[in-house]
């Protein structure tokens, strides 16, 4: 029986060519995901008056790029790589054959920001709140190149939306890809906008989202195919929502504890007459 699918609209991986330097979607999704999060962060400096000069922004950014691209690479090779980088160590520097991991470039990215927060003295929590509110977009971006390369696709599906993807089979898959995509770029960065709107106590929005990438991260996952090079991992659950557990358990902590100190502050204001409305 063949079910019926969406078609799949096949795009060039490639978006264009200077001479022998090959551009694609996926580079410049990177780009424009930390223009992006460098100019809400700038925007976000202004109105919680936080008062981080120019130069210590370009700081910023240089190390949030060198943690996510380090630690994202790593965080690859040792979740998702198997024996194949243990043979060849140096295809660990192909980059641009892809094979990035999003929780070793958190990983990477929050060890970046302690060094920086260090060196210009702004307190590690309060840095990392900045830096949340932006990380959505390059989500959102990243999912969608997923798409364009027509990589990272789901499970087999009999949904009406279900699309064949030219390496995923004959048969019709979801397009998890854009699930992620919507949960994890769209609605995660309205999320944190919304709580962004007035300056919250340090760490409520890095909790919300390590709270909200990781409970929808583990969500779709049960409709995302497994890594070929690894199948499920301990039953029904994947190397992802492994991964995924603990960042939503660090989440839920960081978050209840800002919560609770938003609220202490709150009750502190009325007590003595100084509560301001928002």
């Amino acid at each position: 029986m063949t079910l019926a699918a969406l078609i799949y609209p096949s795009i060039d991986p490639v978006a264009f060519h200077l001479g022998p330097l090959v551009v694609r979607w996926y580079g410049l999704a990177y780009v424009a995901a930390f223009v992006g999060a460098a100019l809400v962060l700038r925007r976000l400096n202004r109105v919680w008056q936080i008062g981080i000069s120019d130069d210590h922004q370009i700081d910023i950014v240089l190390a949030a790029i060198i943690g996510v691209i380090v630690g994202g690479r790593l965080g690859y090779v040792l979740f998702y790589g198997g024996s194949e980088y243990l043979t060849h160590p140096l295809r660990i520097l192909a980059t641009w054959d892809g094979g990035m991991s999003f929780h070793g470039g958190l990983a990477g990215i929050l060890l970046a920001g302690w060094l920086v927060s260090k060196r210009i003295g702004v307190p590690y929590l309060q840095l990392v709140d900045l830096g949340a509110v932006g990380a959505p977009i390059g989500f959102l971006l990243g999912r969608i190149t997923n798409f364009v390369n027509g990589e990272l696709w789901g499970r087999v599906t009999t949904a009406p939306w279900g699309m064949v993807f030219p390496t995923g089979g004959p048969l019709p898959r979801h397009p998890s890809q854009l699930y992620e995509a919507f949960l994890e770029g769209f609605v995660l960065f309205a999320v944190l906008l919304w709580l962004a709107r007035r300056r919250r106590a340090d760490g409520m929005i890095f909790g919300a989202l390590l709270t909200g990438y990781a409970a929808f991260r583990i969500l779709v996952e049960f409709v995302r195919e497994p890594d070929l090079q690894l199948g499920f991992i301990a039953g029904p659950f994947t190397m992802g929502q492994l991964l995924s557990v603990p960042m939503l358990l660090a989440g839920v902590w960081v978050l209840t504890r800002a919560v609770k100190a938003e609220k202490a502050e709150r009750t502190s204001r009325a007590m003595t007459g100084d509560e301001v409305g928002e």
